[in-house]
């Protein structure tokens, strides 16, 4: 059994334990492309069997987030979960909206010291929570577009985010914070879209039962954005190099018609990259 379902997560749930209920059902491996926080809800697409490889395939696909921040007040964690640590003024629309473009496009952005990278072996939460002082390397992320959406309490605004695989929006909360000379936080997140995983055509985790759940997969080739190898040379399938009258970088591969994985061109070689059948 193999092949993809949206899910989506809600609040309070973190992404492991949506997993392991995909698990329990199908009793198959599966593992989730792009971890939320328990406090967010959204999409959260898993890969289920071997479809469950292509985590790297869809790690830098762009994502699309509802967000808000709270400003005038910060926490250890940026998010409403922490507790608070510094008091600040509250920017107006017009001020927000007015540094927004600065946030576009790529940008350097140091994680959240309660995040998921590693230091030294340790996950940077596990070390905060500790009590230690955590310093993250800053790292390039791409931010395709911020737009103010509405102002939803006297400190609370709406965000539309549009942004690479990586960026931490509790971080954008921070630095937008610090650009109009204060402090913020983020107090709700809903993932929207993962690559091709739209929030309007997820279904809610806990709906699925063993009865209903593969009616709910979806064919692993029908979402990855690759045009058809076509023509190869049947030794593909052993681990050969073969001739193609195509353009380098990957593509969806079949023998007959049953899809087998994903083929890479390069100089006019082909080979096949991944195995999925």
């Amino acid at each position: 059994m193999t092949g993809f379902l949206n899910l989506f997560k809600p609040e309070g749930m973190s992404s492991a334990q949506a997993v392991n209920r995909v698990k329990r059902l199908l009793h198959t491996p599966c593992g989730h492309m792009g971890t939320l926080d328990p406090l967010a809800c959204g999409v959260l697409p898993v890969g289920v069997g071997n479809a469950a490889r292509l985590f790297d395939y869809f790690l830098s696909k762009n994502k699309r987030y509802a967000a808000r921040f709270v400003f005038g007040v910060t926490t250890d964690t940026l998010d409403r979960e922490g507790t608070p640590q510094a008091n600040g003024r509250i920017p107006s629309a017009e001020e927000i909206a007015n540094v927004l473009p600065d946030f576009t496009g790529e940008l350097m952005q140091t994680p959240p010291a309660y995040s998921a990278v590693s230091v030294n072996g340790k996950r940077g939460y596990q070390l905060a929570r500790s009590g230690q002082q955590v310093v993250l390397a800053a790292k390039k992320v791409t931010v395709h577009s911020f737009a103010l959406t509405e102002q939803t309490a006297p400190a609370e605004f709406a965000f539309d985010i549009v942004c690479g695989g990586g960026t931490y929006i509790r971080a954008l909360a921070r630095d937008l914070a610090a650009a109009l000379g204060t402090v913020g936080y983020m107090s709700y997140l809903c993932r929207k879209e993962s690559g091709p995983f739209l929030c309007s055509a997820a279904v809610p985790v806990e709906e699925l039962t063993a009865e209903n759940i593969q009616s709910f997969l979806i064919p692993t080739d029908s979402v990855l954005p690759f045009p058809v190898l076509q023509g190869a040379d049947a030794r593909i399938f052993h681990g050969v190099g073969v001739k193609a009258d195509a353009a380098d970088g990957r593509y969806k591969l079949y023998r007959g018609d049953e899809f087998y994985g994903i083929a890479r061109v390069e100089g006019g070689v082909a080979r096949a990259e991944k195995k999925l059948c």
